[in-house]
């Protein structure tokens, strides 16, 4: 039985003893009334103003209020710090406007459900935690506009944050949705993490303190309170085919961030930017996790609070680590031999897999595809294959262009692929979050599952929660990778703050394909330390983990650091913040089986950093031996340690300016 649980039959207990005295007093009913709310998990007001939900563990808190002169409604969202309560968001206004009718002012509140626990627990094939808990408390509210039209209004309190959404309850219907206002009040002062939206999801973090910069914001969005007391992420999850992705818009009101949907021009104008749907009908999930950097870093809530797998037999899906050669040469995959070699990279490293990306159907210099593939199979490594989206909603024209478009050609296309002995497809360039382009990925994720065939993204969305719903999906682009060392020089500069600021915004909603971890050059240099590149391997979470530099790059390392790129997992059991601020530095802890694996960056541009690294994250009355390979004396230099560490161990590691290390702890049976 949990705290929590106790707790709540203890409050019940008492209220039913405190109840019958009252009864004897002949205050029969107000008593019962009031015992009947203190035993549930939330308050709620008989007129629901305001309507409260708690989190199981009490310390999250969200109310729903009247905006009287306004005729609308708001959530408000708190948190309990040490014993007191702490304002996260002054307000969220609520409220749709559809083709026929308007649901956002002169709303009539018709009654709030009786408050029921969501409890359920699911397996996560990759991602940050293999065990995760679907946890929360729910209340239904009910209400009706003026032509007595209904729309509920579905809130859940959980342990790591709130969620919200819409529901028109009405059994037939299609209506376009105009406009949705859902809208953040953030106060000045708040310090905010935020990128500028782009439909390729690439752009960089900036640290701002107020709304002076008034934009398009693309998800996730980072807050920390005025007070510095909470920390709140805000996403969208469970999104499907009945809506459009949509962004954040600061434009008109600086402290208000309003839901908007995508712009005209994305998808080269292809596609509707408002979405139509079909009653009965739900929006998708609203995000905010709240509570301490830790609970933001750690959380599942955005795969917790999306459908359940479609996919019934999923042993054929398996996470792993690729090489890939599109980073240290734009054009390999023409290459023949330049595809063996990379082969033969994954194959001494253990890796099972490597990636043809573009031009793999202009291959020459010594074979083709079929080629390539016998020799890849040949050394016991596992291809996967790139593609273009293809249509008129991008301008990239690189081929194959149009095998992905339509269920046809899909079908054709998947049927080869499997017949070829090739496991995953990566498909580039949507470059649109309209309904239409919501539509096409799943509609890829849903043919490929037919024939047991992984799927990852590029030019793409960032997670909305697909990798629960759809486990073949083993990871996203959308971010500002690796890969931007090829496209100017301005990520050499940016990456080192860049990369410190990930774990707690991008990464923390979904598989993050970055494509990290290189010690040589591409076409422009980092400045980023050998041991700051070995970190990423752990600090970056994707369900296929593309290692991006050249095979020398990997051979030439010492026998420690190579050795741990051979072990390091990418799909995790549990995983631990252990230290950071964004944009200064990071220190995470996973965990894969009985081993555990450390990552830290610095990402200070002038200055070295010593750290003390605890290991109370460790079971107790265990022994661990820890291999340390931290910063050396230069930035191309490996310090090694070999340490006996338990529960109370603690030691100090040196991170040179944009430095890092990493490290293994094994169990000494």
């Amino acid at each position: 039985m949990t705290d929590a649980t106790e707790t709540k039959q203890i409050i019940c207990e008492q209220g039913k003893f405190f109840g019958r005295l009252i009864v004897r007093r002949k205050l029969r009913n107000i008593l019962l009334f009031l015992f009947f709310f203190t035993c549930t998990s939330g308050f709620f007001s008989v007129a629901a103003r305001p309507v409260r939900v708690s989190s199981p563990n009490n310390c999250i808190q969200v109310e729903l209020h009247e905006q009287e002169e306004l005729g609308g409604w708001i959530l408000r969202v708190n948190y309990m710090d040490s014993g007191r309560t702490v304002l996260v968001i002054p307000k969220i206004t609520l409220g749709l406007s559809r083709s026929d009718q308007d649901f956002s002012s002169e709303l009539k509140f018709l009654k709030v459900g009786k408050s029921r626990l969501v409890n359920e627990r699911y397996i996560a094939i990759h991602g940050k935690r293999s065990q995760c808990s679907n946890q929360a408390n729910e209340v239904v509210v009910s209400f009706e506009n003026p032509s007595k039209a209904k729309m509920n209004l579905i809130v859940r309190a959980y342990n790591d944050g709130i969620t919200f959404r819409y529901e028109f309850p009405e059994k037939e219907g299609t209506f376009v949705v105009k406009d949705e206002f859902t809208a953040y009040a953030i106060p000045d002062s708040t310090v905010r993490w935020l990128t500028k939206f782009n439909p390729a999801n690439e752009g960089l973090y900036s640290a701002q303190t107020n709304g002076n910069e008034q934009n398009d914001w693309g998800y996730p969005a980072l807050f920390n309170t005025p007070d510095k007391a909470c920390w709140y992420l805000i996403h969208e999850a469970d999104l499907d085919r009945s809506y459009c992705g949509t962004k954040l818009t600061n434009f008109g009101e600086k402290t208000k961030y309003k839901l908007t949907f995508p712009d005209k021009w994305n998808g080269r104008e292809k596609g509707e930017t408002q979405p139509t749907i079909m009653l009965p009908w739900k929006s998708p999930w609203r995000v905010i996790i709240v509570g301490t950097l830790a609970d933001i870093v750690e959380s599942t809530l955005v795969d917790d609070v999306s459908a359940p797998s479609t996919v019934a037999k999923t042993d054929w899906v398996q996470p792993g680590k690729a090489s890939w050669n599109y980073w240290s040469d734009n054009h390999g995959t023409r290459s023949y031999k330049t595809v063996c070699a990379f082969a033969d990279l994954a194959a001494s490293m253990g890796w099972p897999y490597t990636l043809l990306d573009w031009e793999w159907d202009a291959m020459t210099d010594g074979g083709n595809l079929e080629d390539a593939l016998k020799y890849i199979h040949s050394v016991g490594v596992k291809p996967l294959i790139w593609y273009n989206s293809g249509g008129e909603h991008t301008w990239v024209n690189a081929t194959p262009k149009d095998r992905m478009l339509t269920h046809e050609n899909r079908m054709e296309e998947f049927a080869k692929l499997k017949k070829l002995g090739i496991y995953g497809v990566k498909v580039d360039f949507f470059e649109s979050e309209k309904q239409d382009m919501i539509n096409y990925y799943i509609d890829i994720l849903e043919d490929a599952a037919k024939f047991e065939i992984m799927v990852y993204f590029h030019g793409c969305l960032v997670p909305r929660g697909w990798a629960r719903t759809y486990p073949h999906l083993m990871t996203y682009e959308g971010v500002r990778g690796a890969e931007w060392y090829n496209n100017g020089s301005e990520f050499t500069s940016t990456a080192p703050e860049h990369n410190a600021i990930l774990p707690f915004t991008r990464n923390v909603v979904g598989s993050m394909d970055y494509t990290p971890v290189t010690f040589t050059n591409s076409q422009y240099p980092h400045i980023t330390s050998y041991g700051h590149e070995l970190a990423l391997s752990v600090l970056f979470e994707s369900g296929i983990q593309h290692w991006a530099d050249r095979p020398e790059g990997y051979y030439n390392l010492p026998d420690a650091a190579k050795n741990f790129l051979r072990e390091v997992p990418n799909a995790w059991d549990d995983t631990k913040f252990l230290d950071g601020l964004p944009g200064k530095d990071v220190i995470l802890a996973r965990r894969k089986g009985a081993i555990w694996y450390v990552g830290g960056i610095n990402s200070e541009i002038r200055r070295d950093k010593n750290k003390a690294l605890k290991f109370n994250f460790l079971p107790k009355g265990g022994k661990y031996r820890l291999t340390l390979i931290a910063d050396g004396e230069y930035d191309t230099e490996f310090s090694t340690r070999y340490l006996v560490v338990d529960n109370n161990s603690e030691i100090v590691v040196k991170m040179l300016r944009r430095g890092g290390f990493a490290a293994s702890l094994k169990p000494i049976n």
